[in-house]
């Protein structure tokens, strides 16, 4: 999140992480724009941050040609701002996962061509991995979302982009708990799988996620037992894929 009020700390340990994998986190919903607000108002609401209402707004995307010149300002200003940071540019993903929308995806892509970009998040769950680790649970199946992913899966694999075979963490986004993680790490699918989480110190915090338990997503990240379990794999990033 480039515009976010820690950014510029986040690029700063970056830095001393030199084998670390950097991706951009494009906002544009629930979050802080890069460009000033009035340069993109159908993208903000009236507190000037970008909208919540992310159906409505996607509609607006498809049907508003002035909105989507201000999305694509918006998307490109992110890029820049990435870029000036003078990390390696490892992936690209979407907050609350918008560039399923297809016209997202394509400025995205668009606009990433001309930075360098080599991988792309496809959010695509196994159903089947996590029943396996937690047989009585019921997970939504993602009939929804599953057609988009598929479609923004051949558009990036078109556009030369990598993109992970299996995408873990939306069904447990904010309750990664070690024994999920433990069980995603020992049940992983053949090909290349991104599990993702949302660890921090502290579960309040300036813009959380009420029920976010991101105190114990770091606690299992770090956990021995689940350092233990990843050495068998190999461990990489997009660009290495």
């Amino acid at each position: 999140m480039v515009a976010g009020p820690a950014a510029q700390d986040a690029v700063a340990r970056a830095h001393k992480l030199p084998r670390l994998r950097v991706g951009l986190h494009v906002v544009l919903v629930e979050g802080t724009t890069m460009l000033p607000p009035e340069r993109v108002p159908g993208l903000v609401d009236a507190t000037g941050c970008f909208r919540t209402d992310m159906a409505r707004l996607g509609l607006a995307i498809a049907l508003r040609p002035n909105v989507r010149r201000q999305l694509r300002a918006e998307i490109e200003a992110q890029f820049e701002a990435f870029r000036g940071t003078g990390l390696a540019l490892d992936h690209v993903n979407a907050h609350k996962h918008f560039h399923l929308h297809p016209m997202i995806a394509a400025e995205i892509i668009a606009v990433g061509a001309r930075h360098g970009i080599r991988g792309l998040r496809v959010p695509r769950e196994p159903g089947s991995v996590l029943s396996a680790i937690e047989p009585q649970a019921s997970h939504v199946p993602a009939w929804v979302t599953a057609p988009w992913a598929s479609l923004l899966d051949r558009r990036a694999r078109r556009a030369g982009l990598q993109t992970p075979d299996a995408v873990f963490g939306l069904a447990w986004s904010g309750a990664m708990t070690k024994a999920r993680l433990l069980g995603l790490l020992r049940h992983l699918p053949e090909g290349r799988s991104e599990i993702y989480l949302h660890p921090a110190t502290t579960d309040g915090f300036a813009g959380h996620a009420p029920g976010y338990r991101y105190a114990e997503e770091l606690a299992a990240l770090t956990s021995p037992d689940v350092i233990a379990a990843t050495r068998d794999l190999r461990l990489c990033g997009y660009a290495d894929f």
